[in-house]
């Protein structure tokens, strides 16, 4: 299983447009042409062992697109594809690799260990949460700890949190639901009782019934003082760049999960920042670490699990 991100709770196909009459700042890139690519998503939440949902963590949304034209950056040469890898926070973690290293030893230590001590820690600290940001605060260690509202993945908003190369310029992405059906579970409850796949089991029951429509929006940075590249833990201010929309993806109403889907996404792809174009470079410590140890982390699985992994050339590559 991958070392973060183990349990997904939606695996989608769709399409991303990439819109037409973009300014020429924005019109760089992938995006320097109106175009519909093949794209798949994958929807997770954060521990690398696979818990009941009740442990209710940080949440994560891997987008892949699919047939992309340009020259490409360094190991993925042979590829035609576009990762964005995002959290559903607009910043990163830890500021360094050291820091963020300290928090990858605490999870690596309980993986697979006392699910029923999480569940009992979880219910804990989402109590704990919930007062904090009654008072008007809010804690990211709390969450990512165990005490995420129980809430439904497929309303939040996802940012790449760590910034990359947008043509000649410098951005963060995040994908914003826009589809009233999407809107609508901002912030919305999930029954999880009795429910240890409950997040997957509400992702199915939507995708019978709706489709969906998100923007993939871009922040440009425009203030190295107030836009650090370096570190990731910074919100960019929106008053001085707001995110402004790109691309938009489209998911028709499809089995958002199954057994297909989980050989053909979780156990055959891989997704990283770095597979992409030159245009889209990722920037900073925590982008630059990730190269490498998400190419370990792929390899390793690839070995234990003897499962072919491959950068798909179009939409007819992913199954299910």
């Amino acid at each position: 299983m991958r070392s973060v991100h183990a349990k997904s709770h939606a695996l989608l196909k769709g399409e991303i447009e990439v819109m037409a009459g973009l300014h020429p700042v924005l019109a760089q890139g992938l995006f320097a042409q109106p175009a519909i690519y093949p794209a798949v998503m994958r929807v997770s939440t954060i521990p690398g062992d696979v818990l009941d949902d009740n442990v209710s963590v940080p949440r994560g949304l891997a987008l892949k697109i699919i047939g992309v034209p340009g020259e490409r950056l360094d190991g993925s040469e042979n590829d035609a594809t576009q990762d964005f890898v995002m959290g559903n926070g607009p910043v990163f973690a830890a500021p360094t690799g050291k820091a963020f290293l300290k928090s990858l030893k605490l999870v690596a230590a309980t993986t697979d260990r006392a699910e029923g001590a999480k569940k009992v820690l979880s219910s804990v600290l989402q109590r704990v949460e919930k007062m904090a940001e009654a008072f008007g605060g809010r804690s990211a260690t709390l969450i990512a700890m165990g005490g995420h509202p129980e809430t439904n993945p497929l309303g939040e908003t996802y940012f790449t949190q760590a910034p990359l190369l947008y043509g000649d310029y410098i951005a963060k992405f995040g994908l914003f639901p826009v589809s009233p059906e999407l809107i609508a579970l901002a912030n919305a409850k999930v029954d999880l009782a009795g429910k240890p796949d409950g997040l997957r089991e509400a992702a199915v029951d939507f995708f019978h019934a709706h489709g969906g429509v998100w923007e993939l929006r871009a922040q440009l940075c425009t203030d190295l003082k107030t836009m650090p590249v370096e570190d990731a833990t910074v919100q960019w201010p929106e008053d001085k760049s707001p995110y402004v929309a790109v691309a938009r993806v489209n998911v028709k109403p499809q089995e958002a999960w199954s057994e297909a889907k989980s050989q053909a996404f979780d156990d055959g792809l891989t997704f990283s920042p770095w597979h992409g174009l030159k245009a889209h470079r990722p920037l900073g410590s925590i982008m630059r670490l990730r190269k490498p140890a998400y190419t370990m982390s792929a390899r390793f699985r690839f070995e234990r699990n003897g499962c072919p992994m491959r950068e798909p050339n179009g939409d007819r590559d992913i199954a299910g």
